[in-house]
Order: C-alpha cells, then sequence, then structure tokens
C-alpha cells in the first residue's frame, strides 16, 4: 500500500518509548529491551498502520512483540494505533517494538538468540511476476532466512486475499521443512485461529468485496 509523506512521522517516531531506530545493535538481545524478559517473543513482518499489532499486543500482555515496515509514515501511523488502543485499555505499551528495516535483510537485525516463537504475515505483496516471486515474504528464500530466528516448534500465521499466492506458498512452507498444521480457504466461515483473529484493515476491505481470506498455520519441524 503506499502512502502520502507524513512529516510529522519521523519525529513522533524518534521520540517514542517503542520505537527503535537502531535495530542492529539489538540483534540477539532484543528480549532485553522488554521490561518483562521472560515473554515468549512473536514478530509481524509489514505492520502496516498497526490496526493489527495494535490490538494484538494489547490484548497479549504475556507476550512481547516486535513489529516492522519499512515506511516512516506506515510506522508513524502504527505508532498512533498503538498509543490510541493501549490508553482505551489504561496500559503502558510495555510489550510492543516497533521498527524501520527491509524484511528482505531481517538476518541483520535478528538471530538464533532472539528466540523467535511466532510469525505474523498478513496480506503482504503477492509479486504476482515470475521474475518478482522472490519478493514474496512467503518465499522459500524469505523462509530460510526466518528459520535462522525462529525457534523449533514456532509458527507462521500467514492470511492472504490471494489464492495465486496462497497457493505457491503452501508450497514453500513444505519445501522449507514446516509442517501446515492448520488450513482454510475461507478464513471467516471456518476459524482456524480459536476465535482470536484480528481483521486487519485490508481483511475487512477484501471480505466487504466478497473475497474469501486465505489463511494458514504453519509449524517449524525440520531445522
Amino acid at each position: 500500500m503506499r502512502i502520502r509523506y507524513k512529516k510529522w512521522a519521523r519525529p513522533e517516531l524518534e521520540a517514542s518509548s517503542f520505537y527503535i531506530d537502531n535495530p542492529e545493535e539489538l540483534k540477539g538481545k532484543w528480549k532485553d529491551n522488554f521490561e518483562n524478559k521472560s515473554n515468549p517473543i512473536h514478530l509481524e513482518l509489514g505492520c502496516g498502520k498497526g490496526q493489527f499489532i495494535s490490538k494484538l499486543a494489547c490484548r497479549n500482555q504475556d507476550v512481547n512483540y516486535i513489529a516492522i515496515d519499512l515506511v516512516d509514515a506506515m510506522l508513524g501511523l502504527a505508532k498512533r494505533n498503538i498509543e490510541e488502543e493501549y490508553k482505551l485499555n489504561n496500559i503502558e505499551p510495555k510489550n510492543v517494538l516497533i521498527t524501520r528495516f527491509d524484511i528482505e535483510r531481517i538476518l541483520l537485525i535478528l538471530d538464533k538468540k532472539d528466540e523467535i516463537e511466532r510469525i505474523y504475515i498478513n496480506f503482504c505483496n503477492p509479486w504476482p511476476k515470475g521474475k518478482h516471486r522472490k519478493k514474496r515474504l512467503t518465499h522459500t528464500r524469505q523462509l530460510e532466512k526466518y528459520k535462522e530466528f525462529l525457534k523449533q516448534g514456532g509458527e507462521v500465521y500467514f492470511k492472504t486475499d490471494d489464492d495465486g499466492l496462497f497457493e505457491s506458498s503452501i508450497g514453500y512452507f513444505k519445501e522449507s521443512g514446516f509442517e501446515i498444521e492448520k488450513i482454510t480457504y475461507d478464513l471467516h466461515n471456518e476459524d482456524i485461529f480459536d476465535g482470536k483473529n484480528i481483521e486487519t484493515e485490508h481483511e475487512k476491505m477484501f471480505s466487504a468485496e466478497g473475497i474469501k481470506i486465505k489463511a494458514l498455520i504453519a509449524k517449524l519441524v525440520n531445522n
């Protein structure tokens, strides 16, 4: 999703207590930057405006969250959405960190010591053209990178509206040593998230257009 430049985003991010401007320096020690260092860490790749991560993190105080995006304007909106959600619930955002980084270079900021237990990938760019498919966040090339910091038995939660991306991703996960634990081609009529699904902005939009949401949970079993 393209978004207009927002001149306030960078100053607000730099002033935020939960924005990380130098994620490379936290490689291998992300847990030390959370108040509760014993909480498991979950990661959202491509958090966009933060509607998903704000609700997810606020509802699960026993989990620490990292959310990544590449665009300052998006992260600025995510920062504001997180603050608003936590304020509504009268708690401080101490279990969530957001940062700006290129996901294709993610091994520069995460490694095995970070012990990520779950990754969320929601409505990522489907990159339909053949020459661009390696850019997919679920492509084998990317999954091999995630295996470098995802704990054995860790999971990937994936949602998309795109049929082609979903079918290809099933193959990518299997090829990379993941086991498909749960899968659906119609999430809103076949809930695989045990009533805990949080709808994203894209999810609401696509559903309103009559497009079925595809989803799966993949577990790392061969690493």
